[in-house]
């Protein structure tokens, strides 16, 4: 009997052993090294075990885990939009929850408010309407603008997007105590005991949802929005929209007695059935509701955000200085001014020929300020797989980008001239496109989920074209900017792109594109193109 009992026992530690060891293979176990933004974050034993307890607390109770994350699927596609618009690396949407599980009218104990969490003064600052009628903290489009707002302006000062991260709990004066200078244009961060816990916690937000966020987890449905301008009411809206004025209220929680006033417009969102007829990218691992190949095919588009590229690591503060930077891991060197070759190459000490030669530069052209420049050859290859042409690009622009060589640009994809691109084509930047293989152009509403604004006469359907090799070349879509107001705007002391952009009425990244910026840094006394519409 005793020996049948011992077999009994050995038998339930087994199945407990077993039934523990399943459990914790489910929950996502934190790596030496993670890749966050632009960084590249190596952790030490102590730094993991700590993140490691956090995201085992977020995963210890299944049902609040799945409830949340009905919670976090609806609203993330709103999140991950305002994010990619804004620049700010789709990482950080892990932030909003953490900061209040996507709970709209979620309250700290120190009164931060909404789903960002901001308090009243701060919200004011990033333009947040917060009053007794509308709180836009609660908002999920509005508040995410303006977390993205703030979040930019933090990282500006530290070039290093923990820093800019945790500047978001501390404040930025907080952070730069804390922090001083040693991390700034940082690309490879070492994490321990000692790193500050708002970043730790934050990891473990990103590690427990990473490979979660798109896996439907009940028959919620999903959000739809709608841009309002008032004055009307969330009953007139309602009854348009053929719900129930309770059912908007219950999403709509940024307005307190159901009016929108009509300074300006608000996005009301509201609950549809179904499935979402296209939501944005969301990259994660998740393959839980998409095929292999649409989830590969999801992870090349989104390599292709605004702000991955170039990628600039090295003494950011001297880049205008030879030997301070590598750009896509090419030294290279920013022009401070717009200049001539002979002049450039004199400035940096390299020969005339050779600053021609690895930034494939024909004789004629200017060297553009602002605008980053190889002393290095480039590669025949870039990191990234594809990119997706935008308005307004050309061979030799991309070939910059991702440092590669425009011959290889050119022979991947089979491509002669500017004549031949159209925006939203998908170009390989790593394989060479096979003799005869259709080039895809990606429909109006794909390139917008992956924050790409193009023209009205870029296609609304999925669309193939064929390579070069055909006769005729392909049309180019007119530019809308030939019949706009061209402006010159002067920078003036304590002035920076968001507040020229507000000040003319144009988007920052239009401003950056117009000037060929290649980041937010401007100078008093520097002239800015603008294009007025």
């Amino acid at each position: 009997m005793i020996k049948n009992l011992t077999k009994t026992t050995l038998l339930f530690f087994s199945m407990l052993t077993f039934v523990s060891s399943l459990a914790q293979a489910q929950i996502p176990q934190v790596p030496k090294e993670i890749r966050f933004a632009d960084l590249t974050l190596k952790l030490n034993e102590q730094a993991r075990r700590e993140i490691q307890l956090d995201v085992d607390a977020l995963h210890r109770n299944q049902n609040y885990f799945k409830t949340k994350l009905d919670r976090v699927n609806l609203y993330m596609p709103f999140v991950e939009r305002e994010l990619q618009a804004a620049g700010v690396p789709l990482d950080l949407k892990y932030l909003v929850i953490q900061e209040s599980s996507l709970i709209a009218d979620a309250v700290s104990t120190s009164n931060a408010v909404g789903f960002w969490q901001f308090k009243k003064g701060t919200a004011e600052e990033v333009f947040l309407r917060v009053d007794n009628l509308i709180d836009e903290r609660k908002n999920i489009v509005s508040s995410t603008k303006g977390a993205a707002l703030y979040l930019k302006k933090n990282n500006s000062q530290f070039d290093n997007w923990m820093c800019g991260l945790v500047a978001y709990q501390m404040g930025l004066g907080g952070a730069k105590a804390y922090f001083g200078t040693q991390y700034n244009g940082k690309k490879v961060v070492e994490l321990d005991r000692n790193t500050h816990w708002y970043f730790k916690k934050f990891l473990a937000h990103k590690i427990a949802f990473e490979g979660q966020i798109g896996r439907l987890v009940s028959n919620t449905g999903y959000l739809e929005e709608v841009s309002v301008q008032g004055p009307t009411t969330l009953k007139a809206v309602a009854a348009r929209l053929q719900v129930t004025e309770n059912h908007l209220r219950e999403y709509n929680k940024w307005t307190s007695n159901g009016q929108i006033p009509g300074d300006k417009t608000y996005a009301v969102v509201y609950l549809k059935s179904g499935a979402a007829p296209s939501r944005p990218v969301i990259a994660s691992n998740s393959t839980a509701t998409t095929s292999s190949t649409t989830t590969a095919q999801t992870t090349r588009y989104s390599q292709s955000q605004p702000g991955n590229y170039p990628k600039v690591t090295g003494n950011t503060q001297r880049a205008t200085q030879p030997d301070q930077i590598k750009v896509n891991n090419i030294e290279a060197v920013q022009a401070s001014q717009a200049t001539s070759q002979e002049n450039f190459a004199d400035q940096i000490g390299i020969r005339k020929g050779k600053l021609r030669r690895v930034n494939d530069l024909n004789r004629k052209d200017n060297i553009q300020a602002g605008a980053y420049y190889y002393t290095k050859a480039k590669n025949s290859s870039a990191d990234a797989e594809i990119h997706i042409v935008r308005q307004g690009e050309t061979l030799w622009s991309i070939s910059q980008l991702y440092g590669i060589k425009l011959s290889s640009l050119k022979a991947k994809n089979r491509i002669r001239s500017d004549r031949n691109l159209v925006p939203g084509m998908v170009l390989n930047l790593q394989e060479h496109r096979k003799r005869g293989e259709d080039i895809t152009i990606l429909p109006l509403n794909q390139q917008r989920q992956l924050g790409i604004q193009q023209p009205s006469t870029t296609p609304t359907s999925p669309v193939t074209v064929t390579p070069t090799s055909a006769p005729d070349p392909i049309p180019v879509a007119s530019n809308p900017e030939s019949s706009s107001q061209r402006l010159t705007h002067t920078v003036a002391q304590g002035e920076n792109l968001f507040r020229i952009s507000q000040r003319y009425g144009v988007k920052v990244d239009d401003i950056k594109k117009w000037n060929n910026l290649s980041n937010d840094n401007i100078r008093v006394g520097q002239k800015l193109i603008i294009i007025k519409p």
